[in-house]
């Protein structure tokens, strides 16, 4: 696609820089075709494909820009393998110290801040235009959107059902070696606030032991779901190990979007939900939802970074 050619041009641009030296890769990198500063001048940063890089000492700045090049090469090849329109962009470093985490304004329940409840939250508090991508369930295991999210490197964070997920846990393990956190959505996704205490810490509880047993660790983020909870539903996952329940503030799908707030846009640190859906019950993929997802975020230069890096 014509935005990705234009990238093509950088990459050979800087390939000439590695043999120059590392130094000119800096500022080209600045200057990176659909990569633009945005956000000068207010309170929100840009995202890091936006800035120049920090080069190591000057005796590695050769290989430095060498290594630069073909990850950059690597990566508009893979853009334009799965037809996205911009290459996207690089997420910043992990922040060295984490957002305070509280519940949204509204979303409390009696005792929160008292019990030390599980905050429920829709947007990280950071000033850098990052979102987060979150899938629910794991009724699909597509191997091609595997393969799209591995080539183009984009971290993401599994909230799985044993209901749904139960019948092939070595895709998620696969996914797992990738990178991606793997967290609690339940047993069976029922519809939490219907259910006692005791019947709702059993669904949490439930798939703690589960995700114990399949990848050897107990989540501390569970998602209620439908984004249903009530005071029980805190207490129950509290007393499970949990720390954090993350709803999304926009859902996409791959043929649409739906939005929480009433401006449609995003906003730095937002969380966006999809699913491992059945192309049949979705009309369209999941790879389709994943380059909807990439062309909307890097148009409005934005990066995705993994949720977990902020809790």
């Amino acid at each position: 696609m014509r935005a990705v050619r234009q990238n093509d041009k950088y990459g050979a641009l800087v390939r000439k820089a590695a043999v120059r030296g590392g130094i000119a890769v800096l500022a080209l990198v600045a200057v990176m075709p659909g990569c633009s500063a945005s956000g000068r001048g207010t309170d929100v940063l840009p995202a890091p494909g936006q800035q120049p890089l920090k080069a190591p000492a000057a005796p590695a700045l050769d290989s430095y820009a060498a290594r630069l090049g073909a990850d950059h090469d690597a990566l508009v090849a893979a853009a334009d393998r799965w037809g996205l329109g911009r290459v996207p962009l690089l997420p910043p470093p992990p922040p060295a110290h984490k957002p305070r985490i509280t519940v949204r304004a509204g979303f409390e329940v009696r005792d929160q801040e008292e019990l030390d409840l599980p905050p429920v939250f829709t947007t990280i508090p950071t000033r850098q235009k990052v979102v987060f991508l979150t899938l629910d369930d794991g009724a699909e295991k597509d191997p091609g959107f595997l393969r799209m999210m591995s080539d183009l490197r984009i971290p993401y964070t599994a909230f799985l059902t044993d209901e749904s997920a139960g019948d092939d846990y070595g895709y998620f393990r696969r996914m797992r070696s990738q990178g991606v956190t793997l967290d609690n959505h339940t047993l069976h996704h029922p519809y939490l606030p219907g259910l006692s205490y005791e019947e709702q810490r059993d669904e949490i509880c439930g798939m703690q032991d589960v995700m114990e047993k399949q990848f050897g660790k107990r989540p501390t983020v569970f998602r209620p779901p439908y984004g249903n909870y009530d005071r029980d539903t805190l207490l129950a996952a509290r007393s499970c190990g949990i720390k954090y329940a993350p709803i999304w503030s926009e859902e996409v799908f791959a043929d649409h979007w739906e939005y929480r707030e009433d401006d449609r846009n995003l906003h730095p640190g937002d969380i966006v939900l999809s699913h491992f859906q059945d192309p049949a019950e979705w009309n369209g993929t999941m790879t389709q939802m994943v380059r909807r997802f990439l062309n909307r975020v890097t148009r409005d230069g934005f990066a995705v970074a993994r949720l977990e890096d902020y809790l």
